[in-house]
């Protein structure tokens, strides 16, 4: 008899994979129904990740998004999954467990039936926390492998994760091929070893197409005794997303497995309806190169999410860098050019900062020391010589334990600034805040929410919360999409500002957080009024999804006016500093 194969549907994830947004939960309901009728999906992915905080960067409410996101899946018998990132939540740094277990408690309130948890490090300790809280919700517990490739990375290196996971009660494995880079021999490999281990546990296969592995190492994986496939569809599938369910069904079926049938009619609608909110607004937010495979990916390992922002983040310096390299004699790099450079470098630091699987938020972390490194090393500088504290926590231990071993320069590094390695327990790093929180929900008149969901979103999002609620974030989104389409010629909630006579502005290349200086680096200095400033000198950094790009001025003058403080928000065309 033929082995089953089913579906998930990853719709939020083809979203982040593609751009900064995912649709609003007015689009989401109105896809809803037509994903059920294709006919062909056994799960949904319908939350976690970043994606509550994009609800909140909306100005929507994320527990009004997920309630009724998933209600029309729980309805129609199709399970649900959310994304979370054990230690982190579904945040980008460390939760308190208190929050952490509120979590599961209200997801599971909300119709969301399975946990997917992953700790970017396999640090099995942060998973343990995760498996107990969601089955104690009630919820099912899938335990995820961060896939990624190196000598380290074996089958009996993720075998030691699974028999922990297995020994905390797990009831799945999800492989999460967060950046396509799996092999698919040693990924087949790695799932007959489960299923002849445990053959009780169901296995998920989730890749990205990236740099091109996922269609094999998806048939590998079924041939191995996978059950279940994440899939995508169009206009949004391969380039950095994900495999298209048709080309995946049909090679399946083709391999002799029992897969559904696809509602085609019920298909194009819903490519159609995902068009439609790309030209709506989505679409504003999406690199185009985000579209394409590429196999520079292969030997850096960057997940295929991660190219949105670093395209966005060597925009924001290609000027800048070019400038440098021109007044040093030398000749421009393309965008091209400053791309493999990062390569190189995220290629040649991966191994000694301990070989985090480039995952959500270690990619990031790892991308900025290779993106800030480039940047020293075009103006004569040495390398690590600025890393941000987030980046030192992964490095320090405070994460999870590293699987690879930290060059002895970075060791040195951390001795010398006075830094300690932090070798207990991750979660014990981060005491209980559950009652700080409502004790301030208590103070603003707030409602902490049907089953505490409101206080749980409060605690997960603090300041994009506060946001929220002020309005502040609906504001500050409708300013930036009304920029983005071109139909405001002012900076957002500003006046224009003419630039006078024999005065020149430094304006702000893209929305983020200003610093003059940044904490860890302590011989800088914040500009002042007053300041002479030379052409390719620094003014300040913009903070963009963990990203600290140089603003660097273009022009000699001296500062005339400062328009921001430090650790403002700016939007792209906001002018940071006059000269004259």
């Amino acid at each position: 008899m033929a082995k089953e194969i089913k579906f998930s549907l990853v719709y939020r994830d083809m979203w982040q994979s593609s751009g900064k947004y995912v649709p609003r939960v007015d689009q989401l309901k109105e896809i809803a129904p037509v994903i059920i009728d294709m006919g062909c999906f056994s799960r949904i992915e319908t939350n976690g990740g970043a994606f509550e905080q994009v609800n909140l960067l909306y100005g929507e409410n994320p527990n009004t998004a997920v309630r009724e996101w998933t209600k029309p899946f729980n309805d129609a018998g199709i399970q649900t999954h959310m994304l979370e990132r054990a230690l982190n939540g579904i945040r980008m740094y460390p939760v308190p467990a208190d929050v952490r277990r509120l979590m599961y408690k209200v997801k599971k309130a909300q119709g969301v039936d399975i946990a997917r948890s992953f700790c970017g490090l396999n640090d099995h300790r942060n998973l343990e926390l995760s498996i107990k809280y969601a089955k104690e919700a009630g919820m099912i517990s899938q335990a995820t492998l961060s896939i990624t490739h190196s000598a380290i990375h074996t089958v009996e290196y993720y075998m030691g994760v699974v028999d922990k996971a297995v020994e905390y009660g797990t009831d799945e494995i999800c492989l999460k091929d967060m950046a396509g880079v799996g092999r698919p021999a040693t990924l087949g490999r790695l799932v007959t070893e489960i299923k002849k281990k445990y053959p009780h546990l169901i296995v998920q296969y989730h890749g990205h197409s990236g740099p091109g592995f996922s269609v094999a190492s998806t048939l590998e994986c079924a041939r191995a005794g996978a059950d279940y496939i994440d899939v995508a569809m169009e206009p949004l599938s391969w380039g950095m997303v994900h495999p298209d369910v048709i080309t995946i069904q049909e090679m399946l079926k083709d391999a002799g497995f029992k897969v559904p049938e696809i509602n085609m009619k019920a298909y194009m609608k819903a490519r159609a309806l995902t068009q439609d909110f790309m030209d709506d607004f989505l679409g504003y937010f999406i690199d185009p190169k985000n579209r394409y495979t590429s196999s520079l990916l292969v030997q850096s390992g960057l997940p295929g999410g991660m190219m949105g922002s670093m395209m966005a983040d060597l925009k924001g310096v290609h000027r800048g860098v070019n400038q440098m390299i021109e007044s040093q004699g030398k000749k421009a790099l393309t965008e091209d050019d400053l791309l493999v450079k990062l390569f190189d470098e995220v290629i040649d630091i991966w191994p000694r900062l301990g070989n985090p699987p480039l995952v959500t938020p270690f990619s990031q972390y790892v991308k900025n020391i290779a993106l800030i490194n480039v940047m020293q090393e075009i103006q004569g500088k040495g390398k690590f010589e600025m890393i941000d504290n987030n980046s030192w926590d992964m490095i320090l231990g405070k994460a999870g334990k590293l699987p690879g071993t930290l060059d002895p320069e970075i060791v040195k590094l951390a001795e010398k600034l006075g830094k300690e390695f932090y070798t207990g327990v991750p979660q014990d790093a981060y005491p209980d805040e559950l009652d700080k929180f409502r004790k301030e929900m208590i103070e603003n008149g707030w409602d902490p929410g049907q089953d505490d969901e409101e206080l749980f979103e409060f605690a997960m999002h603090d300041r994009q919360y506060r946001d929220y609620k002020s309005g502040l974030a609906k504001k500050r989104f409708q300013e930036e999409l009304q920029k983005v389409k071109g139909d405001s010629k002012t900076t957002p909630g500003k006046p224009a500002k003419k630039v006078e006579a024999g005065k020149k502005d430094i304006v702000a290349p893209y929305m983020g957080k200003i610093f003059y200086n940044l904490n860890y680096f302590i011989e800088e200095k914040a500009i002042e009024l007053g300041n002479m400033v030379k052409k390719g000198e620094r003014i300040c950094y913009i903070e963009s999804n963990y990203t600290y790009d140089e603003i660097i001025s273009e022009f000699d003058g001296e500062v005339d006016e400062i328009f921001f403080n430090h650790g403002d928000n700016v939007s792209k065309g906001d002018i940071i500093v006059r000269l004259k």
